[in-house]
């Protein structure tokens, strides 16, 4: 039975547990004191013995490409060069940590921030293809703006070498290893689906672009291990006719590890940026917090805008399936398909669900992953390893009252007082720190 303390080898990449920090926004942005943001959110989930820290999508290009505010760009080699404090700040615990690479494409913030549209009047979405229909649509309401550009087959390779670029930048700056922002409606999962890739050139079978990002990495980074999320668009709207089912996902995987991946992340996805996302509780709290009303009425467009997106939140959240690990059937079913390690992550909240997920004893008693993650739970625990890696369960309800504010600015914290009292009481009982025997 594989157990959450033992060792795994990713890419050649000896991490000292199976547990890993999945990738959230930390909202560090590009500033003087981006550097210190990252290492005081990221070095204390190190130092609490977590075996692999995930740094949050950045942007590899120097403009547009943002999928909410204040996310950090790596397209500068000076600046990704300061970086070197935070992986030697985690390397000090003996821990690892990967840069997650992105681009927003449609999502970027040029197709629904307001604010943002109008300190940036000139900018453009990049594309795959034109937008299908249903968001062109939703254009013509007025409840997004779309102004795409659609890259040429040249400016494809080109934004696959600057991915490979930023790798190469990373790899100086200490970083262990690199993952590809795959899902979540990025750029990257646009090239993938048929919803919306509808290009004639080679780029129509959009794992050329993933093998063409997967090449540069190797030319700037040299065998760092890469890693990749592989969406399954199960959870797209019914009226959504072309999309990566679960078959053409696990397919995708195996192709994926033959070019070369070391390591997948298979997610059920939507296609669009929605709660499958974030899945779990309508965050009344964080939509009603009177100091975050003018930063909702900017992101959206006025008060009404903005009351509007809570109300198709608060139906959004009805919707989808909450159970703790909702990826592990699919994570099951690549793993049969591929030998190298897959990454588990989506709504674990307790030891027993590592447990089960890692040893086997669910379902027909085979492994669901190699590897598992949390995300939301160390924004309320930043220190949550500690615990977790000595069989107790995060304190994190799953409300979302960390993340709905990010769309203004904020940095994600819980805040829950009901979690933010259960961690002050554990902080004062020392549940935090950390044994040099633990985790082993």
């Amino acid at each position: 039975m594989t157990e959450l303390t033992d060792p795994l080898d990713i890419g050649g990449c000896r991490l000292p547990n199976r547990l890993y920090r999945a990738p959230v926004l930390e909202c560090a942005g590009n500033g003087e004191d981006a550097v210190e943001t990252l290492i005081s959110e990221l070095e204390p989930t190190a130092e609490s013995g977590v075996g692999l820290v995930f740094q949050g999508a950045s942007i590899v290009t120097p403009e547009g490409g943002c999928a909410a505010p204040n996310m950090t760009r790596v397209h500068d080699p000076d600046f990704v060069a300061r970086l070197e404090q935070l992986t030697d700040a985690i390397h000090a615990h003996e821990g690892k940590i990967f840069l997650q690479l992105a681009h927003g494409g449609l999502r970027s913030m040029a197709t629904w921030h307001a604010g943002y549209r109008a300190h940036n009047p000139d900018e453009r979405q990049l594309a795959v293809s034109q937008p299908p229909w249903q968001l062109r649509a939703l254009d013509r309401l007025g409840l997004i703006s779309l102004r795409p550009r659609v890259l040429s087959t040249a400016e494809v390779r080109e934004l696959a070498e600057q991915f490979g670029r930023s790798a190469g930048y990373a790899v100086d700056a200490g970083y262990d290893g690199i993952h590809l922002s795959a899902a979540n409606m990025s750029l990257v999962q646009q090239f993938l689906s048929p919803f919306y890739n509808r290009r004639d050139d080679e780029f129509a079978d959009g794992v050329r672009f993933l093998e063409a990002i997967h090449d540069a990495v190797r030319e700037h980074a040299g065998d760092v291990p890469l890693v990749t999320k592989v969406p399954a668009e199960t959870v797209a709207p019914s009226f959504v006719r072309r999309n990566i089912s679960m078959a053409e996902a696990v397919d995708l995987a195996e192709r994926l590890v033959g070019i070369g991946y070391d390591a997948v992340v298979p997610v059920e996805v939507s296609t669009f940026w929605d709660m499958s996302i974030v899945r779990g509780a309508y965050p009344d709290r964080a939509w009603a917090a009177t100091e975050l009303q003018d930063g909702y009425a900017a992101a959206f467009g006025g008060r009404w805008r903005a009351r509007a997106v809570a109300l198709l939140n608060r139906l959004q959240a009805r919707r989808f399936d909450r159970e703790p690990g909702w990826n592990a059937a699919f994570c099951r079913r690549v793993r049969d398909r591929v030998d190298v390690p897959v990454l588990l992550e989506g709504g674990l909240r307790t030891r027993a669900d590592c447990d089960r997920c890692l040893g086997g004893d669910s379902g027909d008693g085979e492994p669901a992953a190699d590897m598992v993650g949390m995300a939301r739970p160390f924004y309320a625990e930043p220190r949550l390893g500690a615990r977790l890696l000595t069989g107790e369960d995060a304190l994190c309800a799953s409300c979302n009252n960390c993340t709905i504010p990010q769309v203004t600015g904020e940095p994600g914290r819980c805040r829950t007082p009901s979690v933010v009292r259960a961690k002050g009481r554990l902080e004062q009982n020392g549940a935090y720190e950390r044994n040099s025997s633990d985790g082993e």
